[in-house]
């Protein structure tokens, strides 16, 4: 298998596939059902993803996206079965937020050994139109399995989670992590991201796998940035340009 991604088979038919060597560690996640499968995310884009997907599985394949950032659809351009929310279908298919500049900067910021076919001057965010619309509360069916859409905007206005009731299982994106939160760019809304970490609280969530970094990580977390956002808007600094504020295992900026 391509040495650029590490992959764990996190519980049956469930695998992480996460990209250590960069700095943003990724993680993506392929979920198997009896007819179909998910791929939560594809990742930077920086090695193809799809290799590794078809080796661990031969069903047909969707990509569902938490959301339209460039470090979460690199790989997209991998696959034709792909699914946004619709507050982002147009940074998919008409125009992305960032130039493309920001984003090679942000992808060389820090050295890394990319792999050998990589090639910053080629690298392209990846442009399309999704095959599939989700909204708020959609459940999908991969067969003897299924996955609940949460829109939860702030991080980005179509930042969507999802949940496995069975499971009790969360994936989260960027909206849980430990790490620095992001909730200062143009496009995000401290106070949607605050709302959006209050709702997650109303589920039965007993594993939380995150977009980025630590892949294993408490249920806790969950109320523990709940917490800082409650602090922050106490304090009446729930608006962009308050700045960053540090807690135990997490960061948020604003």
């Amino acid at each position: 298998m391509d040495d650029w991604f590490t992959i764990e088979e996190i519980a049956p038919q469930t695998f992480a596939i996460s990209e250590y060597k960069h700095w943003e560690e990724t993680h993506c996640y392929l979920l198997c059902g009896q007819e179909r499968a998910v791929l939560i995310d594809t990742g930077l884009g920086v090695s193809n993803i799809r290799k590794i997907v078809d080796e661990l599985t031969k069903l047909p394949v969707m990509v569902v996206s938490t959301h339209v950032h460039w470090d979460h659809i690199g790989g997209h351009q991998y696959f034709d079965n792909i699914a946004v929310h619709e507050a982002e279908k147009e940074w998919l298919s008409v125009k992305f937020p960032i130039p493309l500049q920001v984003v090679k900067s942000n992808l060389t910021k820090l050295p890394c050994d990319f792999p050998a076919e990589f090639n910053i001057n080629a690298y392209q965010i990846f442009h399309g139109v999704p095959q599939k619309i989700l909204h708020d509360g959609d459940f999908l069916d991969l067969g003897g399995r299924k996955i609940q859409v949460i829109h939860t905007p702030g991080h980005s206005p179509g930042h969507c989670c999802f949940y496995e009731l069975e499971q009790e299982c969360l994936y989260s994106g960027d909206l849980i992590y430990k790490g620095c939160l992001y909730a200062f760019y143009p496009t995000t809304d401290p106070q949607l991201f605050y709302q959006s970490v209050k709702r997650l609280q109303k589920y039965k969530i007993t594993r939380v796998l995150p977009g980025h970094h630590q892949l294993n990580i408490p249920v806790s977390l969950i109320d523990e940035v709940e917490a800082g956002f409650e602090k922050i808007d106490r304090n009446k600094q729930l608006k962009q340009g308050s700045g960053l504020f540090n807690f135990e295992s997490f960061q948020i900026q604003i």
